[in-house]
């Protein structure tokens, strides 16, 4: 079995829209790669201006704030999003790749000295964790904290966080203390940042951080572990790479419009729309399919096929348009360094252990990934 599917192929092809209920909730899923550009670059007729109902669930009883820049429209968007930019902006920065670099080094060293390492918790989470010290230029030691918050972080075992969460609190203290005593991290930049001449309230503070955490944080380790995976699992791959690494740019970009971590994101229409014979009232939610828009063969010859010299390769993995991932210099970063160094210092990869990751809806099941991976790295 794969460790990715594309459920959404027949409706894609036949009608272009899904109407699925989310939570109680039916929303129209936009599928086809070029009705999805076109929607996500159209924020007047499907707005982003909508706490909470961005993501999908929507995410009301887990964060009391609304998240900055994604929830907002032009052009307050483009403001906010400048505030943020150039921490975003570190992973093109020298000093940034060479930690990176020696992070993931020091990973790998250590996974292939141990006969078994589980890929997802072990190895992927705190590559991710760490790794965004880097970006938000924090004490590395902050790392551990959030390693024990687990991979999701709205989520524990037997239920999610409510409002007053762990994420919230932990942020109200950074920023307290950053108030009490600036320096050069994120946090200390937001509490002195300025929005159209005033100071950001606390609020939307708090709103640049908890995208900051919630939106890179599983996506990059999904993405980590079903790279990992592919390669165990296509050995032939791993030695295509590693006879030529300058073939890691296009691969990792292959591994990003396959391994695609999020099925979609919401957009609200505030006034009534018709899409493809689906009639959406005011107020009421479309999605724009990601996952689906990335297998459009009209678009994609052979999308189910991982290709790793695919170009062009339009993927919708970051988004498009006014809301294109703050984040993907970052992730990019990292696969690419990965696949580097795997290709420098790993023999192959074996899986011994795995339970695959399903994402369970009404009217499909997604699989994508690993909720456990475990796996032996045999050194060169």
């Amino acid at each position: 079995m794969s460790a990715y599917s594309d459920p959404f192929q027949e409706a894609r092809r036949n009608t272009g829209v899904m109407k699925c209920p989310f939570h109680g909730e039916d929303i129209t899923m936009i599928l086809r790669h070029e009705d999805v550009r076109r929607a996500a670059k159209d924020w007047q007729t499907y707005s982003s201006d909508a706490p909470f109902r961005v993501p999908i669930p929507s995410e009301e009883e887990v964060r009391t704030m609304r998240q900055l820049p994604i929830e907002t429209d032009p052009p307050d968007h483009t403001d906010y999003r400048a505030i943020v930019e150039p921490f975003f902006q570190r992973p093109k920065e020298p000093a940034m790749i060479a930690q990176v670099e020696a992070l993931i080094g020091e990973m790998l060293d250590a996974a292939m000295k141990r006969n078994s390492i589980e890929v997802v918790h072990d190895f992927a989470l705190p590559i991710q964790s760490r790794a965004l010290t880097m970006l938000l230029n924090t004490d590395p030691a902050e790392a551990e904290t959030w390693i024990g918050w687990g991979i999701h972080v709205f989520k524990v075992t037997g239920g999610e966080f409510k409002k007053g969460s762990v994420l919230e609190d932990y942020l109200m203290r950074k920023f307290d203390e950053a108030e009490a005593a600036p320096g050069a991290d994120f946090f200390s930049a937001l509490t002195q940042a300025e929005f159209r001449g005033r100071r950001l309230t606390r609020e939307e503070c708090m709103g640049f951080a908890n995208l900051a955490f919630a939106g890179g944080r599983d996506t990059v380790i999904l993405t980590i572990a079903c790279a990992l995976g592919h390669l165990a699992e296509h050995p032939e791959d791993l030695e295509y790479l590693r006879e030529d690494p300058r073939r890691i740019t296009l691969a990792s970009e292959e591994f990003f419009r396959v391994f695609m971590p999020l099925t979609h994101i919401g957009r609200v229409c505030p006034a009534d729309t018709e899409v493809h014979g689906a009639q959406i009232k005011a107020g009421e939610r479309i999605s724009l399919c990601w996952s689906s828009a990335n297998f459009d063969e009209t678009v994609f010859p052979e999308p189910h096929e991982v290709r790793l010299d695919r170009k062009p390769n339009p993927h919708l993995s970051f988004g498009f348009g006014t809301h294109l991932c703050l984040g993907a210099p970052h992730a990019r970063l990292i696969l690419r360094t990965l696949l580097r160094l795997c290709c420098e210092r790993i023999k192959r990869i074996e899986i011994l252990e795995k339970v695959e990751r399903v994402e369970h809806e009404a009217l499909f099941d997604r699989t994508l990934g690993y909720d456990t991976l475990l796996a032996r790295f045999l050194p060169l």
